[in-house]
């Protein structure tokens, strides 16, 4: 049993996998449209939203700081996953680089872990979109109704049409080619960016001094409690991290690392880029640094326009530019953060199909979603029955406390990849690697333990949740994964031919 849970596959089989004509995606992608699609599903909501929740809440001014330690955390995931993209240029991301590393029962755990975060990211981010589009509509005058909005309260029930129609949308450009996705996000991105650019610039001319003072508020110790919404490592220790103060710098990194994920969904596009050893690690390391500077050049303008104390939690920067007269810019933000979750949706929709389609490749997930669109050459099926479970999903549920899987989904992939470089390093030392972590094993080691301290911070609840799911993977992959894996016949085949006599011997 030992043997079968951490049976390896080894990276030429896995190339070579991507070789036959059924299971071929089409390689299309650059160095720059992998550098879009990161900048494109990073900036969403949390540049729009958590800057005030944390400033108000946690670090003051210093959140631009956090956003800093944030970015730091992903950083070091981000040469994992660049040396693995580089080795292993295999659609999939942390899932094919598990089966290559730790074997096949971690590579399906993290694969099932995968397909929950990017399954609740993209419907989550579909009923946030579906919320600015309303808000966009309230003002102009237009109402859906309510039963078709998800906001029927009076009868407590109702179908969100706009984040439901988004989804299918996203699904059809995704059937139809890499290439036109690209091109919608190229656009999109550009205009995202464009808004998130004048809003920094805008703001500057309204920054006051006094706004900053004192850029690390007075730290205000938070009283243990022992409720589920409490973060796990207060309930394991009695200790609860400060808001405020140096500590709350770190705490308030937490809160926004929700703005960074999803940088990692680029390495899922490997297997579809030209030059995967070079382009893949630039695309995840160029997005992830302008993604950071945006977000801290965000962080500074806001705290400076307006006291972090009266920074609003759910708008900061619309309210932000209301506090100083101009309540137009509020209509161009939303209109921005609109724009942003469309990217955003989209290409966590792109990253679930690849693992989706990944797994169903090797035979732990049923070969039915393996085979590619005879013309378009994407994994049309797979990416049609997410679009379709996820638009119903998106339309009847709110998902806002399942959120919060997605973080912990996020960084338990990010421990995964960390590990799985020191173990290939060792058991693989001839493989060809274009692109290498530095300083191994103490990065990967700082990695794992800059992942797992954010993970400490998050509600119990969540944990509860995550191990819940966990355990119904467990269990699908003992009655299906396992003896239906791919790998595994193909290693009980060479058993049988080697146990079988020579030809012409006698019995």
């Amino acid at each position: 049993m030992s043997s079968t849970l951490f049976r390896t596959k080894r990276v030429e089989q896995s190339i070579q996998d991507t070789e036959e004509p059924e299971h071929a995606l089409r390689k299309s992608l650059s160095a720059l449209d992998l550098t879009v699609f990161g900048v494109g599903v990073v900036i969403g909501t949390g540049i729009f939203v958590l800057t005030g929740t944390a400033a108000k809440n946690n670090a003051g001014p210093a959140v631009s700081l956090s956003f800093v330690v944030a970015g730091v955390v992903c950083a070091l995931a981000a040469l994992c996953y660049a040396e693995f993209a580089s080795t292993v240029p295999v659609a999939g991301s942390a899932y094919t680089f598990s089966y290559a590393s730790l074997g096949e029962f971690p590579a399906w755990i993290i694969g099932w872990d995968l397909v929950l975060e990017l399954a609740l990211g993209t419907a989550v981010v579909a009923v946030g979109w579906s919320g600015y589009i309303h808000s966009l509509l309230d003002n102009a005058g237009w109402h859906l109704p309510e039963g078709l909005s998800g906001r029927d309260g009076a009868h407590g029930f109702g179908f969100d049409i706009l984040a439901a129609a988004l989804v299918l949308v996203l699904t059809a450009i995704l059937v139809l080619g890499m290439k036109l996705s690209a091109r919608v996000t190229s656009v999109v991105v550009a205009i995202k960016v464009a808004v998130v650019l004048v809003v920094i610039i805008a703001g500057a001319f309204f920054i006051k001094g006094d706004n900053y003072k004192p850029f690390i508020p007075k730290a205000q110790s938070v009283e243990a409690g022992g409720n589920l919404k409490a973060p796990l490592i207060q309930l394991m220790f009695g200790w609860a991290p400060s808001n405020f103060g140096v500590m709350g710098i770190f705490t308030a990194a937490s809160v926004v690392f929700f703005a960074f994920i999803g940088f990692d969904v680029v390495a899922t596009a490997a297997e579809e880029t030209r030059n995967p050893q070079r382009d893949v690690p630039r695309g995840i390391i160029g997005s992830l640094i302008i993604c950071t500077t945006l977000y801290v050049a965000v962080s500074i303008v806001v705290t400076g326009m307006q006291k972090y104390s009266s920074l609003s939690i759910d708008a900061p920067l619309a309210d932000a530019f209301k506090a100083t007269g101009h309540p137009w810019f509020a209509g161009l933000i939303s209109f921005g953060a609109a724009i942003g979750l469309t990217t955003v949706c989209m290409i966590l929709l792109l990253g679930q199909a690849r693992v989706f389609f990944a797994m169903s490749r090797d035979g732990l997930l049923p070969r039915f979603f393996s085979h590619v669109h005879p013309r378009f050459r994407t994994p049309y099926r797979p990416t049609i029955l997410l679009g379709v479970v996820i638009a119903i999903v998106s339309g009847f549920t709110s998902l806002s406390e399942l959120a919060e899987l997605v973080n912990i989904g996020t960084l338990f992939a990010f421990i995964v990849v960390a590990i799985g470089v020191v173990i290939l390093r060792r058991s693989r030392p001839d493989l060809p690697r274009s692109f290498r972590t530095p300083l191994v094993p103490a990065l990967p080691i700082v990695s794992v333990l800059a992942s797992l301290w954010l993970m400490l911070n998050l509600p119990t609840e969540t944990w509860l949740r995550f191990a819940i799911w966990m355990a119904i993977g467990f269990f699908v992959y003992y009655f299906y994964g396992r003896t239906h894996s791919r790998l595994g016949q193909q290693q009980a085949a060479e058993a049988a031919e080697s146990a079988a006599p020579p030809t012409g011997s006698t019995p």
